[in-house]
């Protein structure tokens, strides 16, 4: 019998509908036509173990038991799942045969692997398991991937680097959260302080963001624009911008913003009523395509531009679209492309979106299928493809505000791939006007293209490239000479960044590079997925909030006292994340076998205990004095297990 283990019921489904009929559907697996089973696990089904499962006295955070840093480590089952995994014990000890259909990728291959270890899989059974490939769970696809099984021994590196990835996020998150948590009781503060390779780096991201803003000075700095006429006679027909030379420079700040007053009032006073010479014209057609599929980030960006909502509610919404109403591909993807295959069902999904009473039923009417965008790409297929509307119609399905604001966003996100591209003139002037330069881009809409779907609310990424050049030129050509009438002194002031709003966070952790001012980590992080993952990033905001480090004032995220307080006591190397980049680019070389795991853990468990070291000399300021209080239960809910206020909190390791 061979035993096929996916990475989640979805996925072992789909190859089951590849395999031999007749199925029988059990609860936990699915018995094929000619004897093979398929079964799954559902996410994770084995965790780390807690400190107090190595030692019973480790229930109780001390500070003179850390670090604690396991000599073998331990898994154990996840309460939830722990039924799942008890038929998968009996399965794997029927299978002659064993086939890994994890995700492909780091924690997909872990995933499973993990799972045939802690069943203590004879070693000549586990030399023999293959390892089956799937990103797209397109039926043809599948079929195809059925054809090329690996052998599961080839990957082992990669599982190697996810482990070392989850020991390495466990060992700094419990045994730094149960320093900084001692440290702060020792200030009267009787609550968790919780550390985390990602949840601090980026708390670390918003108290800095607010010490930036309280510390700005706002200063006025000063633009020059020109009012040019055709003639001396004709009313004004544009403007321009003066774009200071270099001999301006030593008045300009480091965006070359001109900052003395007196400069700009001479340059105003030169070109009044002077020639101004075309002295280069540049007109171009550009196309712009149509924006990418979303994959979870990106919608959760959009859906916090247009309906403020938070990234966790965006994240609850899409697995009710996905599981329950199944209107939605799997939505937890990192990826915003599509397999060619799916180009299939896009005729189909279209045409019930058609026939159908939303709003998008108009845009899909309108759709044009025989077009191609860039969005069907194989090759950048990573463990699941973009989030799409499914085939199954919305009509007769009652959807929430929420459910239906989001369902539009995604099916707009995918109607636009089959609508032209946005297709302009741009056309760019330089003016010499008393030996300053002038310049002027404007922009005039040719084909209006897949904008069309797009309204033109502030709120709106797409129309974010809409500015003042839509103002039109005249009819130019190089060399001509027009009239500056007068020129116009414009008084700005340097305003603070912005506070984070959940839009911004999250573009913040896709896009972390930014805020990293080393080549080499900078290089890393633009090449990894940034803060987080697609799929995390929504819990690690959430769980900033409910640890009252974070807290919104309007649509504003601000760190409270006790999130800036706790970043004031950390090493910076905790708060920044170039940590996080340093880890990826050790596990990406482990994964592809130029590292090992040894160079990766021993230096981090030597980093780890000096950060230990340096908790104990730490005095924290600024935190409230909190006392603790303990949860009260209802003893129907609770009768027989008592929570011990040491014990150490899940969700504490990214």
């Amino acid at each position: 019998m061979k035993l096929y283990i996916a990475e989640k019921p979805s996925l072992g489904r789909a190859i089951a509908a590849a395999l031999p009929k007749p199925h029988k559907n059990c609860k936990t697996h699915i018995e094929l036509g000619n004897g093979d089973v398929v079964s799954w696990c559902i996410g994770h089904i084995l965790a780390q173990a807690d400190p107090e499962d190595y030692d019973g006295d480790l229930k109780k955070w001390r500070m003179d038991t850390l670090p604690f840093i396991p000599q073998e480590w331990k898994l154990k089952p996840i309460t939830r799942t722990r039924a799942q995994l008890t038929a998968l014990r009996k399965l794997v000890k029927q299978a002659d045969e064993i086939i890994h259909a994890g995700d492909p990728d780091r924690e997909g291959q872990l995933l499973v692997d993990e799972v045939i270890d802690y069943l203590n899989v004879s070693k000549k059974k586990k030399s023999t398991v293959k390892r089956l490939l799937i990103s797209d769970l397109n039926l043809p696809a599948v079929k195809r991937a059925l054809t090329t099984l690996k052998d599961n021994k080839d990957y082992i590196a990669l599982s190697v680097s996810a482990l070392a990835r989850s020991r390495a996020d466990w060992l700094y998150g419990i045994n730094l959260t149960r320093a900084y948590t001692l440290q702060g009781q020792k200030s009267g503060f009787n609550s968790v302080l919780s550390v985390g390779r990602v949840q601090t780096p980026l708390l670390g991201l918003v108290v800095r963001r607010g010490q930036e803003i309280a510390n700005f000075v706002s200063k006025p700095f000063f633009e020059v624009e020109a009012h040019i006429a055709l003639t001396p006679e004709q009313p004004v027909s544009f403007t321009a911008k003066w774009q200071p030379s270099e001999n301006c420079q030593p008045y300009c700040d480091e965006e070359g913003r001109i900052l003395v007053k007196a400069l700009a009032e001479n340059v105003v006073n030169r070109i009044g009523n002077q020639p101004a010479q075309v002295q280069q014209l540049e007109k171009s057609e550009k196309k712009q395509a149509p924006p990418l599929p979303f994959n979870l980030s990106q919608l959760q960006i959009s859906a916090a531009k247009q309906f403020s909502m938070n990234a966790k509610l965006v994240l609850d919404v899409c697995q009710s679209l996905y599981e329950k109403h199944k209107l939605i591909t799997y939505p937890r993807s990192d990826c915003r492309y599509l397999p060619k295959e799916q180009l299939k069902q896009s005729g189909a999904i279209i045409d019930t979106l058609a026939k159908g009473s939303l709003p998008c039923a108009k845009q899909a009417q309108d759709a044009n299928k025989s077009l191609v965008s860039k969005a069907w790409n194989d090759k950048n297929i990573t463990a699941h493809h973009a989030i799409i509307p499914t085939e199954k119609s919305p009509d007769n399905i009652n959807l929430n505000t929420f459910e239906k604001n989001i369902y539009l966003l995604i099916v707009r996100q995918y109607l636009v791939q089959f609508y032209p591209a946005f297709v302009f003139d741009q056309t760019k002037v330089n003016l010499l006007i008393a030996g300053g330069l002038f310049t002027r881009t404007a922009k005039t809409t040719k084909q209006i293209g897949w904008k069309v779907l797009f309204s033109k609310s502030k709120h709106t990424e797409a129309n974010s490239n809409n500015t003042n050049d839509e103002q039109e030129l005249p009819p130019l050509v190089q060399g001509q000479m027009l009239h500056c009438s007068h020129g116009e002194l414009i008084e700005k002031h340097t305003s603070p960044p912005q506070y984070f709003t959940d839009a911004t966070l999250l573009a913040a952790m896709t896009g972390i590079a930014r805020y990293v001012n080393d080549p080499q980590i900078k290089k890393v992080l633009k090449e990894s997925d940034g803060l987080g993952t697609d799929a995390t990033r929504a819990g690690i905001i959430d769980l900033l909030f409910k640890r009252n480090f974070l807290t919104r004032q309007g649509k504003q995220i601000h760190a409270t006292d006790i999130g800036i307080a706790l970043i004031n006591a950390l090493p910076e190397m905790a708060t920044l994340p170039d940590m996080t980049a340093q880890w990826e680019a050790t596990l990406t070389a482990i994964s592809e076998k130029k590292a090992n795991y040894l160079s990766f853990m021993q230096p981090l468990t030597e980093t780890v205990s000096a950060m230990v070291i340096g908790a104990t000399q730490q005095p924290f300021t600024g935190l409230p004095k909190v006392a603790f209080k303990p949860k009260r239960t209802k003893r129907k809910f609770n009768s027989h297990s008592k929570k011990s206020t040491n014990k150490v909190p899940r969700k504490i390791a990214s």
